[in-house]
């Protein structure tokens, strides 16, 4: 099993990437076709009004002309800027697993055009990027330092991470409108924005049991151990946007941290209204379900948990990779599962 950064995936190197960020499909004709009209496969359409000015971590950039060579450097760039009608001439690799193009959220938008391997996770290679002559480069979802962005903006202008916001922290909306400035698309931008907070608006009027209903989100990355992610945590977000509450015992559990790591003698913690286990190989369903302790809550008696896998099909993947793209796709997967509330 390959490890993955602890922002993006959690506490735990818990599953691969190939079925993880960590981090749609339906959501593709609403959003990630561009609602301007443009071909979502054409680099050629980036459109927009420059120059532009974007701020990051690193200080600000200007694009002075519309991008049509766009490498991206974060593990889930690539998302906004497809959603955006612009496809990437060049992206990086995550454990060999390609995440880029691999999740059924973005393989449409692709196209025939896949991009260039520019490097792999924050390991960048300058002369492939060099080659690839872009007239953009951004790394959003990154851990881009500020000696590589002064390398990287020797090439073309470069646009680092959202400032005000961790490594891997940002929320796809910031991404989404980051990806939308540095494209001369904030309108654009925008509108995907307002889209999908219009599906979760819809899915509370259709489902008002979810109101109030308290929720965890687990992953049983062992026999007897289980990672609780913390409200902040995007899979975690996703649910509250859907009405749920995170119970005050499982906010104070976890303070600080990107989740709560714990054993079975505390599954009295997730003894919730409704339980999401995030499952990475077939075995995690019945392994959790023979725990004794777990047997004992209310939630596995009265059947309200739902085991998600991180692939096959990808819903756990959709909630932890959390782009512009991904999310709607995880709202037409698993609203089905959670009935009422």
């Amino acid at each position: 099993m390959s490890t993955t950064p602890a922002r993006p995936m959690g506490p735990r190197p818990v599953v691969r990437l190939v079925a993880a960020l960590a981090v749609l499909v339906l959501g593709l004709a609403g959003c990630g076709g561009g609602d301007d009209g443009a071909d979502p496969t054409s680099s050629a359409n980036a459109g927009g009004t420059f120059p532009v000015t974007v701020e990051h971590k690193y200080g600000s950039t200007e694009v002075t002309k519309a991008p049509t060579r766009v490498v991206t450097l974060g593990l889930s760039d690539q998302d906004p800027v497809l959603a955006l009608g612009v496809v990437p001439v060049g992206a990086i690799d995550w454990f060999l697993e390609r995440p880029y193009g691999k999740w059924p959220w973005a393989q449409p938008l692709w196209g025939s055009s896949p991009p260039e391997i520019v490097g792999e996770r924050d390991d960048y290679n300058l002369e492939k990027i060099a080659a690839l002559r872009p007239d953009l480069i951004i790394g959003l979802y990154s851990g881009m330092t500020k000696e590589q962005y002064q390398k990287l903006s020797q090439l073309a202008p470069t646009v680092a991470q959202p400032k005000g916001f961790d490594d891997y922290a940002a929320p796809w909306q910031e991404m989404t409108r980051q990806a939308g400035r540095a494209l001369g698309k904030s309108e654009q931008a925008e509108k995907l924005i307002a889209d999908v907070d219009a599906r979760f608006a819809r899915a509370r009027q259709e489902h008002p049991g979810f109101a109030g209903r308290t929720v965890a989100v687990v992953d049983p990355y062992e026999a007897g151990k289980y990672a609780v992610f913390a409200p902040s945590d995007p899979k975690v977000v996703f649910m509250t946007q859907l009405g749920f509450t995170v119970p005050e015992n499982i906010v104070q559990a976890i303070g600080k941290e990107y989740a709560a790591e714990i054993g079975s003698e505390r599954l009295d913690l997730v003894d919730v209204d409704r339980l999401l286990f995030l499952t990475s190989d077939a075995s995690a369903e019945p392994r959790v379900k023979a725990d004794r302790v777990y047997a004992t809550l209310d939630v596995a008696k009265q059947n309200r948990a739902v085991f998600l896998p991180y692939e096959d099909p990808p819903l756990g993947a959709a909630l932890s990779f959390s782009t512009v793209l991904s999310v709607p796709y995880a709202l037409d997967q698993i609203l089905p599962l959670l009935g009422d509330g």
